[in-house]
């Protein structure tokens, strides 16, 4: 297969770096066969046929990106798997300054061990401490921004909700589901109307 084949160019005026307001009123592209045409999220109700069901993933984001340092060495990790209470896998720039038993400073008083290094890479680090670890991220974390939006702008205290979908309840997830963040009350309620059914 060619990767390159993937490849395309991305305006980046067309790169939305905040949600739609309201969030329901984002574009939808609808491809019927041959045709294309730009419709909005909102124009579901009509696209879809009356006994479908959509499936929602209730997790919500945690902020699990953090900035620290080993020394004068700068770390960051963006955790992608948790295998314990106090552990989870970490994809880690910088990895290379970091050795197993070293210790990274997040900030806030948040401390973790590098336990193992795994083949893809990863980094395994055991957080220290009492606290739960889901307090420390909340005090050192920031939210998973993706790629295309954290290389044009900085995270901020807004993202902390505009990465949250109305269906997040459970803590876990460490990135947005991001199809599920252009629903709105209004939009579940016409789907309904229409006989479309929404899960979690």
């Amino acid at each position: 297969m060619r990767v390159d084949l993937f490849d395309f160019d991305l305006p980046a005026e067309l790169i939305a770096l905040r949600p739609a307001k309201p969030r329901d009123s984002a574009r939808l592209l609808l491809v019927e066969g041959t045709e294309i045409s730009d419709r909005t999220v909102l124009d579901l109700p009509n696209l879809l046929r009356p006994g479908d069901t959509l499936v929602f993933n209730d997790t919500r984001v945690i902020p699990a990106q953090l900035e620290g340092r080993r020394g004068d060495a700068k770390i960051g990790a963006t955790l992608h798997k948790r295998e314990g209470p106090r552990d989870w896998w970490a994809f880690v720039r910088n990895a290379k300054r970091l050795r197993t038993d070293d210790t990274v400073e997040f900030g806030g008083g948040v401390t973790a061990a590098v336990v193992d290094r795994g083949d893809d890479g990863a980094i395994l680090l055991h957080f220290e401490g009492d606290e739960p670890v889901e307090i420390l991220l909340e005090r050192a974390g920031r939210m998973p921004l993706p790629p295309y939006i954290a290389s044009k702008r900085p995270a901020d205290d807004s993202d902390r909700s505009d990465y949250q979908t109305m269906f997040a309840r459970e803590d876990g997830a460490v990135a947005a589901p991001t199809a599920a963040l252009h629903f709105t009350p209004r939009l579940i309620e016409e789907l309904g109307e229409a006989g479309i059914a929404a899960r979690r």
